[in-house]
């Protein structure tokens, strides 16, 4: 009897502490302020201005619009690819707003936004390697950002290539300026403002025009935090709407940056993706 009696008490107890941490949104409110994971080396997604010295960027501009939605202040924490889900699933932060491409793997893991961004992963290599397709890269060294979705996805689309990983994308992109490997791999946004940083030595490198693959990039919700989720893609579809987040795009990503895209192909409407 005694031990049935304890087992309740225990049963209720972690019910209750289930039921206290069951609302994160409920939590966010009460603190005052937004919790959001960014990487702060991925420009123009979430960077340092060096003038300021502040992470600001496209994500950071769609996480001030979360948080304002919910009536708190954004707090940035800087963390790295590879402890992006961690830190959430910690609770050390409350979203995260970092590149995160949104895949059925990770979908066990966590929840997410609608998606935030759409972009293709390329592959960019120096000239004088001769390479002109993605294949030719089989058997040679490449090199990309640990963590991510672009080693796994060279490795599908090259079997037998050699990729070595760095923590951030500008040591990565260094490391091949440094002869390091033949080509380098990441999203294609990113790699093109990359190579547009090359000034005149861009014409020593060719961008591969076959994609790696089609990547949808959203913001990460702990699992389950359905209220959270729900204040979150409730204030990306009123950027939508209000024509705010093309404004936010071609702010960051638009015809007068160094990554020049012309158009916006995609909208904050789903968070759908393919099989």
């Amino acid at each position: 009897m005694r031990i049935r009696l304890i087992a309740s008490l225990v049963v209720a107890t972690f019910g209750l502490a289930g039921l206290a941490h069951a609302d994160q949104l409920a939590d966010i409110q009460k603190k005052g302020e937004l919790v959001v994971g960014v990487l702060g080396t991925d420009e123009p997604a979430t960077f340092i201005d060096p003038k300021t010295r502040q992470i600001v960027g496209y994500e950071v501009d769609l996480a001030n619009a979360i948080a304002k939605k919910i009536g708190v202040k954004t707090v940035l924490k800087q963390i790295a690819v590879a402890a992006r889900i961690p830190e959430l699933q910690q609770g050390h932060v409350d979203l995260v707003a970092a590149g995160l491409t949104h895949n059925k793997e990770r979908e066990a893991q966590i929840d997410f936004s609608l998606t935030t961004f759409v972009t293709g992963q390329k592959a960019i290599v120096k000239k004088s390697s001769g390479i002109t397709e993605v294949t030719q890269l089989a058997g040679k060294k490449v090199l990309t950002i640990r963590g991510g979705t672009q080693e796994p996805n060279i490795r599908k689309a090259v079997p037998n290539v050699e990729v070595v990983t760095f923590d951030t994308s500008q040591q990565a992109f260094q490391a091949l300026q440094q002869g390091k490997g033949v080509g380098y791999v990441d999203d294609e946004a990113a790699l093109l403002r990359s190579y547009a940083k090359l000034g005149t030595q861009k014409a020593q490198y060719v961008v591969l025009k076959q994609n790696l693959s089609t990547e949808a990039l959203a913001i990460g919700i702990k699992k389950g935090e359905t209220g959270l989720k729900a204040v979150v893609d409730a204030a990306l579809r009123e950027l939508e709407t209000s024509g705010e987040a093309q404004k936010i795009f071609f702010k960051w990503y638009g015809p007068n940056t160094a990554s020049g895209f012309q158009t916006r192909d995609f909208k904050l409407d789903s968070d759908k993706i393919a099989e």
